[in-house]
């Protein structure tokens, strides 16, 4: 085989492994679980949680968590319109989902099985865009759209939530900018080595390591390769799954130990997407909320789940 056959082929196989396109349904106690998941009509969603077979979606228009079964497809309203947002969502070991309430500045902690709010914080007023959340061993943070902040929940012994006003609030320094247009600060996630969080601007598509100690903020050096229209963030061991909404892609980039460099080794897309916002894991798979944001939202407006194979 010549020079020229040789780097061609290579050429192909490079594209092959950097966009992947997978369509095949999961498998979940020996059958095929649904490639796609219908949710409520009219639901706009926004944020997605999962634990075991269930998956948790919340409304941006009306705040209502909805709970779909991975495994047949079903589901139910688990608690009900707030007539505020319900944006990233997080569920903790104890059946606990912690939401972020977008324009409202609050978040809600919702038990997953009841359905009754456990309690509610107050973060912030307008202007406000309480955008998503991550939780650690002893706190939860929330990053904000549209202030260069952290809100930070602290976790008593047992998971012991703090009372109404037990929040603190943690500015930005370093490398992160605020800028006036757009979305900013948006997904969050912990570095693989669990001693910081990643954050990314979606509005610059810039990817940053933040010390949640001092608020001190970092660039991730991810040599050409811009997140343009970041949204939600996933880490699965030194793999960070990075969405990208508007673009119907999610980046996939392997991470150092402490977060600091990262290289991009795929992209994931699907004929499916349709504009996804996040991301979470379960039953083997990627599962994406389609947001449909540039389709106008109506009561009768048909939303999707979508899930993929990882990379």
């Amino acid at each position: 085989m010549n020079r020229r056959v040789r780097t061609a082929l290579a050429a192909a196989l490079t594209a092959t492994l950097l966009t992947s396109v997978v369509t095949a349904p999961a498998q979940a106690h020996g059958r095929a679980t649904p490639a796609v998941i219908s949710l409520p009509d009219g639901f706009q969603p926004e944020g997605i949680a999962t634990a075991g077979r269930y998956a948790y979606f919340g409304s941006r228009a009306t705040g209502t968590i909805y709970r779909a079964d991975l495994v047949d497809g079903g589901g139910t309203v688990l608690s009900p319109a707030t007539g505020t947002p319900s944006l990233g969502l997080k569920v903790d070991p104890r059946g606990r989902l912690f939401v972020a309430g977008g324009t409202a500045g609050d978040a809600r902690v919702i038990d997953t099985r009841t359905g009754d709010v456990l309690a509610r914080y107050q973060f912030a007023t307008s202007p406000t865009f309480v955008n998503d959340v991550v939780l650690t061993e002893r706190a939860a943070y929330f990053t904000d759209s549209n202030r260069p902040v952290l809100y930070r929940l602290p976790l008593g012994r047992g998971g012991g939530l703090p009372a109404a006003d037990g929040f603190t609030t943690i500015p930005l320094t370093g490398a992160f900018r605020q800028t006036g247009t757009g979305v900013n600060l948006n997904g969050v996630v912990r570095t693989p080595d669990r001693t910081a969080l990643l954050v990314v601007q979606s509005n610059t598509g810039r990817l940053f390591r933040v010390d949640p100690a001092t608020g001190v903020t970092t660039d991730v050096d991810v040599p050409g390769y811009t997140f343009t229209n970041g949204d939600g963030l996933l880490l699965v061991g030194h793999t960070l799954y990075v969405v990208q909404n508007r673009l119907d892609t999610i980046a996939v980039v392997s991470l150092d130990h402490a977060g600091t460099t990262g290289v991009v080794t795929a992209t994931i897309t699907d004929p499916r997407f349709d504009v996804p916002t996040t991301v979470a894991r379960a039953l083997g798979r990627l599962y994406l909320p389609n947001a449909r944001f540039t389709t106008a939202p109506t009561p009768t407006t048909p939303y999707t789940v979508v899930a993929v194979r990882p990379y």
